[in-house]
């Protein structure tokens, strides 16, 4: 863990900004987070909001603790508001675990303020105190997402200097949906889908680069476009064989091209099955519903489907909706780099 140093120090101000003193803020931190967020929050923010919970009540043994736990190092790199005795505003900073070639990069999260207290600058100067914070690492950047309709938000991290990639909205697909689906492909037109071979992921890379390139934010949410995504170095294979994580990759290629690609992630215990999904533009409408059509076969009775895709594909959305699909949130990606 990197560790990084803020400029006030929890015990000297009583109110105001200060850095985040996990053994007295965990709790409160919990209920602000759980509020402000309450209307977006999915299974995985319950269930951080609930470990939070579990680990206000560690005492002493939190500071060890936060030196492994993902969720607890975020938090102490972060910020906290107090106001009236109480803690009212929040940011956190989390490192990622990106190539290394890709410099350092932080996620900044939670960004929360008490609906009582908002419209005060509490949020632009925790935002400022987390990006001074950052810009003292060599060549820095941030990274965070925004609902896409939050203007307010918009307008806040625009005017600190973050530049909007892409927006993308997640789509989910509820395990057992048996309402009736109308496709339009034809299957005698489709090649055969078959298994990506590890030797093609080159291939694939050189789509995704068209497709996804990386100042767009690249494959979604922590994903920037890296070859490592597409051949994994064996440190990794190992560690999601260890942790027993699939990755299944199908393509359909057109006259030895490759014209379109799907991957289908499994983890033990997670409640969803994820897909990303890659269509050259001229099958468009063709070969991207084969795929969803044959990962809704193989896993749709019985698991739930979640994708996160781009929301300026318009021809995408409708065919997500003709499968079933639910869209469940639209999300800005924005990014900050150090002068």
């Amino acid at each position: 863990m990197v560790s990084l140093h803020a400029s006030q120090k929890s015990s000297t101000l009583t109110s105001g900004l200060r850095s985040i003193n996990l053994r007295t803020d965990l709790s409160p931190l919990a209920d602000l987070i759980e509020l402000s967020f309450a209307d977006s929050m999915d299974s995985s923010g319950r269930a951080a909001i609930r470990e939070m919970r579990t680990l206000s009540n560690l005492g002493l043994g939190l500071n060890l603790l936060a030196r492994v736990n993902e969720l607890a190092q975020g938090i102490s790199t972060g910020y906290v508001w107090v106001q009236d005795g109480r803690l009212v505003g929040n940011v956190s900073v989390y490192q990622t675990n990106w190539p290394k070639d890709l410099g350092k990069t932080w996620i900044i999260a939670n960004v929360a303020v008490h609906p009582n207290y908002r419209q005060r600058g509490i949020a632009t100067q925790l935002m400022e105190a987390a990006l001074q914070m950052i810009r003292q690492q060599h060549g820095a950047q941030a990274v965070l997402q925004v609902d896409a309709d939050n203007a307010h938000a918009l307008h806040l991290y625009e005017q600190l200097g973050f530049v909007t990639e892409r927006t993308w909205t997640t789509w989910r697909r509820g395990r057992g949906t048996r309402s009736p689906v109308i496709l339009l492909y034809d299957e005698a037109e489709i090649p055969p889908i078959k298994p990506r071979r590890s030797s093609a992921w080159a291939a694939e890379y050189e789509m995704a680069k068209r497709l996804r390139p990386a100042d767009q934010g690249g494959l979604g949410w922590l994903r920037p476009l890296h070859p490592h995504l597409f051949q994994p170095p064996l440190q990794k294979r190992l560690l999601n064989w260890l942790t027993l994580q699939s990755m299944e990759r199908l393509v359909i290629h057109n006259e030895g091209k490759l014209g379109a690609s799907l991957w289908i992630e499994r983890q033990l215990g997670a409640s969803n099955v994820q897909l990303t999904l890659m269509v050259e533009p001229l099958y468009q409408g063709q070969y991207d519903e084969a795929l969803l059509d044959a990962a809704i076969h193989r896993y749709g009775l019985t698991e739930n489907l979640l994708i996160e895709h781009p929301a300026d594909d318009e021809d995408a959305a409708l065919i997500f909706r003709r499968l079933r699909f639910e869209s469940r949130r639209t999300l800005t990606h924005m990014r900050w780099v150090a002068p």
